[in-house]
């Protein structure tokens, strides 16, 4: 038995790439014959009814644009039972009988809660933090880290003329891969995650290593969810350096911005993939990628998978700087 009706939300954190994968998994459901709903900011416009019809139209020049056309919101409403329920219950007044949720970790155990209701859930990830572990990769992630990229390249011209160490503190609570992959790709002096254990003497004297061989400038890239304070490892570097640290946290930047072709073709693909799941009927699903392929693994499973840290970029990282 295929459905007729699904709806569409993108839930916590925006990500590039959002916008990308509303405008597949819209359009893949219409050409398979279902009417396609939106449902504006997330869990919490769920439980408002704050929910519209889409046409293919509503997919239209979309595909390049950063952030999502059905805005996002975090729900605290939405961790209690009474309204999680209250959820269902609007999806059932509408007759929507599956839910792609576009989003992160908290996102997704969101979706499990609705899948427990009794509610088809189709996950598509969507985090700069690429932070879910059951997918190789989230929609976002790599435009994040081009941002960042580009950020590095420019601090780095002033770094250098000022022959000053910069610390870049980037977004990353609980996942270094921001920081991991945009220091490898930046050449950065430093990187420090929250995965693995850091010592700021051990900063201090990488930096004095590269002060000793001639660098005339150094760059940190440091999550913000490591343990110590930014402000603080400035100062210590100041002190036993005797070189001038700044600290540059370019925040929200790192959301924004038109999606690289690479977050277009995962979301796209994920999109797609979502909204074909719920059409046939595969019960609750987490759509992604796994050695390049496109997967729709058990909700209730993929929840539970943990990501691992590349561990080998890191000590790459170290060994190249």
């Amino acid at each position: 038995m295929t459905m007729k009706r699904i709806g569409i939300l993108t839930s916590g954190g925006d990500a590039p790439g959002m916008n990308a994968a509303i405008r597949s998994a819209l359009r893949t459901g219409i050409h398979l014959g279902m009417e396609v709903y939106g449902i504006s900011r997330g869990y919490e416009g769920l439980i408002d009814g704050d929910i519209q019809k889409l046409e293919w139209v509503s997919g239209g020049d979309i595909l390049h644009r950063g952030g999502t056309i059905l805005k996002t919101a975090r729900s605290s409403r939405f961790m209690e039972k009474k309204w999680q329920e209250h959820a269902v219950g609007i999806l059932r007044a509408y007759g929507i009988e599956g839910l792609v949720v576009i989003g992160g970790e908290g996102s997704m155990k969101g979706a499990l809660e609705l899948s427990k209701l009794g509610v088809d859930v189709a996950v598509v990830p969507g985090t700069i933090d690429n932070d879910m572990g059951y997918t190789d990769m989230t929609i976002g992630f790599d435009t994040a880290v081009n941002t960042t990229l580009n950020l590095i390249g420019n601090i780095r011209d002033t770094s250098s003329s000022h022959e000053r160490t910069t610390i870049i503190e980037v977004m990353g609570r609980h996942c270094g891969d921001l920081a991991l992959y945009a220091g490898l790709g930046g050449g950065a002096d430093v990187i420090m995650v929250p995965e693995v254990p850091q010592d700021i003497n051990e900063v201090c004297r990488r930096v004095l290593r590269g002060q000793s061989s001639g660098k005339v400038h150094s760059i940190i890239v440091k999550a913000e969810g490591v343990d110590i304070d930014s402000r603080q490892l400035a100062e210590i570097l100041e002190e036993m350096t005797g070189r001038e640290a700044r600290i540059v946290v370019p925040g929200y930047i790192q959301r924004g911005g038109s999606p690289t072709e690479a977050d277009r073709r995962l979301a796209s693909l994920t999109g797609a993939k979502a909204a074909d799941v719920l059409y046939n009927d595969s019960g609750s699903r987490a759509v992604g990628t796994l050695q390049g392929e496109i997967v729709a693994l058990d909700l209730e499973k993929a929840v539970g998978m943990k990501r691992e840290f590349r561990m080998d970029m890191y000590n790459l990282a170290n060994v190249l700087s």
